[in-house]
């Protein structure tokens, strides 16, 4: 589907997922979660001709590429730009970025490995990227029609971060602690090797924190 702003959104169908892996130390233990309600997520990474038609400027280090996703944004900035979109719709909805837990049952799309499909073909990383962001969309998308949740720039999730969390989230829409220095960020970028790609692996940042591997999309929820 397409909003009012042009933006696309595919939907997601709750469903339960074995989020987390044993490959790293704050991706542990591997727990079951389920995503109660339907939401929709983005297609593609926010992009640079998105971003300057809500906010007027644009912040990219590879900027001169509309359709490339914007990057030197904050966890603050992206909260700033869906604030600004809110306020130009009706109470049917919100905008919002995705949590933790909903981003890695979006990424996997049902599958359990380290990654949703073959890297190559799904993602832009330092193995094929030549240091730098493509135009989004450009490489296959998952199973559930996501594009770039692996490689070409980080995504800022709404969580803080807490590298034990997992050992005491809830099993039902876990939404992170309540408190804490630092937000989430998932998916790897253009200068991630595949490790760094994963679909459990987790990042963290101040929120305040802009680097020209780290971006967004967000999420789409019926009130």
């Amino acid at each position: 589907m397409k909003d009012i702003f042009g933006i696309e959104f595919v939907p997601i169908s709750p469903g339960t997922f074995m989020m987390g892996s044993e490959n790293g130390y704050d991706e542990q233990p591997v727990h079951q979660v389920t995503i109660s309600e339907p939401f929709y997520m983005g297609k593609y990474q926010v992009t640079q001709a998105q971003w300057r038609a809500v906010m007027g400027n644009n912040p990219s280090r590879f900027e001169g590429c509309d359709q490339c996703p914007v990057e030197q944004v904050s966890w603050n900035d992206a909260q700033e730009f869906i604030s600004r979109l809110n306020s130009r719709v009706d109470d049917e909805f919100r905008y919002g970025l995705p949590t933790e837990a909903q981003w890695e049952y979006a990424c996997r799309a049902g599958t359990t490995g380290d990654y949703a499909g073959n890297l190559d073909e799904m993602a832009w990383y330092s193995g094929n990227s030549g240091s730098k962001t493509y135009p989004v969309g450009q490489k296959k998308p998952n199973a559930w029609g996501l594009y770039d949740m692996h490689g070409n720039i980080w995504e800022w999730c709404q969580d803080w971060y807490d590298s034990g969390y997992y050992a005491k989230s809830p099993g039902v829409d876990p939404r992170g602690p309540e408190g804490g220095s630092d937000r989430v960020h998932r998916g790897g970028g253009w200068g991630d090797d595949g490790r760094g790609c994963r679909s459990a692996l987790r990042g963290n940042y101040s929120p305040g924190n802009r680097f020209d591997y780290l971006g967004f999309r967000f999420t789409r929820t019926p009130l």
